[in-house]
Order: structure tokens, then C-alpha cells, then sequence
């Protein structure tokens, strides 16, 4: 594999006009007044502890305005809560005399000049796998200087277990360490699942059975990879499609007086095919 070669940088990109300059200031000076002596006592009281429940919250709120972008006021809005808890943290940090606002975006922006050698320098990039090759080899220049030694540093353990799997893999990828083709992606799940089915039928222990199943998980989400789609939301939707049926399953018991407690399996499923035939409001 190549080197990404060290190259006179372009110029950066131009400042932001001034409207969003004004804005990010706004922002700031509220913060900043907010954590005033005299300014609100909730506000005041907050840590970075405290503060970890809301950045949960804000995030996944963020993931449910982005599946539906077109309702532009509430993608907005939650956009600025999360840039809101950024902001928050940021002025918690002045305070103690740590960075500031302008040192956390100036960093990223560092970054990503940094990163993108393809666009800020001359290096060439025709696609995305050259760019994202370049990402890792710059990144092992610069963890060359750090406390970091392998290549899947930087994945967050507190990342939903889905997403988590995803990462590794697609980290592992970008050192070579991975299938030729899907194909030895989608076999690696049958051997995961042969083997799940092996551990449950010979009566391994359930941590034994446990971890197979995690095995054939893990295998999914790397094949995932190679589909270009993400686990994560992949479930997510599955999981959102089985809520929406089962719901018109059991409106359709009530709207007939039966119970699906009192109900064969053999019913339920005949009321759930129906349900799948009924169209896309169901589905």
C-alpha cells in the first residue's frame, strides 16, 4: 500500500459568512450568561456527569429527527441540542481555564485539513477506498505520537453493541485485515451458525451458547459491511417493521373479539400473513 505523501497544503476553505459566525457567538455568549453567578441555578449545578444522560438522549433523539429530514424545524431543533451540549461543555471548560469553543473547532478543522490531503493538498483520491485507506495511514502517523497502538483505538466501548461490531470490522478492513469479497463474509455466518447450532444441541453451558451467538452476531454486521448497509439502523428498521405488525395483529384480535393469549400459533400466524398482505401501512 502507498504512503500518503507529506504535500504543500492548499489554502483552507474560506470563514464562514457572517450570519453563522453571529450565531455561534449568540450561542456562546447565552452559555456563558446561563453559568453566570447570577445566572440560572440548574445550569450552574451541572458537571460532566450530570451532563452524560443528556448527551445519550440528545444523540438519539438527533437519530430519530434524521429518518425523517423533511420536517425541517424538528431536524433543526435537534441539531442544536446536540451542538447545545457541546457549547455547554465547552463553557464549562473556559471556566477552569482548560480550551475553549474556538480550540475544539479549530481542531476538528485541523483535522479534517489534515485528513483530507486529496482536497487541501496533492494527493490523489478517485474514490472512496483510496480516501479512506489515506484516512487510516494518516492516523497512524499521528497515533505514532500518542499512547495509541492498534488500529482499533479510537472505538468508543460505550457504542451500542451493533454499531460497535460494524467499526471493528470496518477498522480492521482498512489495514487489510478482512474477506477478498462478500462471499467470505456470508460464509463466516454459516460457520457461526453451524456452530451455535452445535453448542445448543450438545448442551454447552449457556455462556458457551452465549458466546456463539455473539459470534454469529459479530459475523452479520461484517457482512453488513459489504452490503454498504448500517447494522445498526438495518435492526432498528427491522425492529420498527415487527412493532408495526404485531400492533395490527392485535388490533385485528380485539376488532374480533379474541384473544391472542386464547389463540393457536397456527391463528396468530394466519391473522400475521394477512396483516403482511395488507400493504405498506403495515409494513
Amino acid at each position: 500500500m502507498k504512503q500518503v505523501e507529506q504535500q504543500t497544503r492548499r489554502p483552507p476553505p474560506p470563514p464562514a459568512p457572517p450570519g453563522q459566525v453571529e450565531g455561534a457567538a449568540r450561542l456562546l455568549a447565552i452559555m456563558r450568561r446561563l453559568r453566570a453567578p447570577d445566572g440560572c441555578p440548574w445550569d450552574r449545578e451541572q458537571t460532566l456527569g450530570t451532563l452524560k444522560p443528556c448527551v445519550l438522549e440528545e444523540t438519539y433523539e438527533l437519530l430519530s429527527a434524521m429518518d425523517d429530514p423533511a420536517d425541517r424545524a424538528h431536524y433543526i431543533e435537534e441539531l442544536g441540542d446536540v451542538l447545545l451540549q457541546v457549547v455547554f461543555q465547552c463553557a464549562m471548560a473556559e471556566e477552569r481555564g482548560d480550551f475553549t469553543f474556538n480550540d475544539v473547532a479549530n481542531a476538528v478543522s485541523d483535522k479534517l485539513v489534515r485528513r483530507h490531503p486529496h482536497v487541501f493538498g496533492d494527493v490523489a483520491a478517485g474514490d472512496s477506498s483510496t480516501v479512506l485507506r489515506n484516512w487510516e495511514l494518516i492516523k497512524e502517523r499521528e497515533r505514532a505520537k500518542e499512547t495509541r497502538k492498534s488500529a482499533l483505538d479510537g472505538v468508543p466501548s460505550a457504542l451500542p453493541a451493533l454499531l460497535k461490531a460494524q467499526r471493528i470490522s470496518e477498522k480492521a478492513s482498512r489495514v487489510g485485515f478482512d474477506w477478498k469479497d462478500s462471499g467470505g463474509a456470508i460464509a463466516k455466518i454459516r460457520e457461526e451458525l453451524d456452530e451455535l447450532e452445535s453448542a445448543v444441541s450438545s448442551g454447552e453451558t449457556p455462556e458457551r451458547v452465549k458466546e456463539e451467538l455473539g459470534d454469529v452476531l459479530f459475523s452479520v454486521a461484517n457482512y453488513a459491511r459489504f452490503l454498504k448497509s448500517d447494522a445498526e439502523s438495518a435492526l432498528q428498521g427491522a425492529a420498527d417493521k415487527f412493532s408495526r405488525r404485531f400492533r395490527a395483529v392485535e388490533a385485528a384480535f380485539r376488532a374480533a373479539g379474541k384473544s391472542m393469549r386464547d389463540s393457536t400459533i397456527e391463528e396468530m400466524d394466519r391473522v400475521w400473513d394477512e396483516v403482511k398482505r395488507a400493504g405498506p401501512a403495515h409494513n
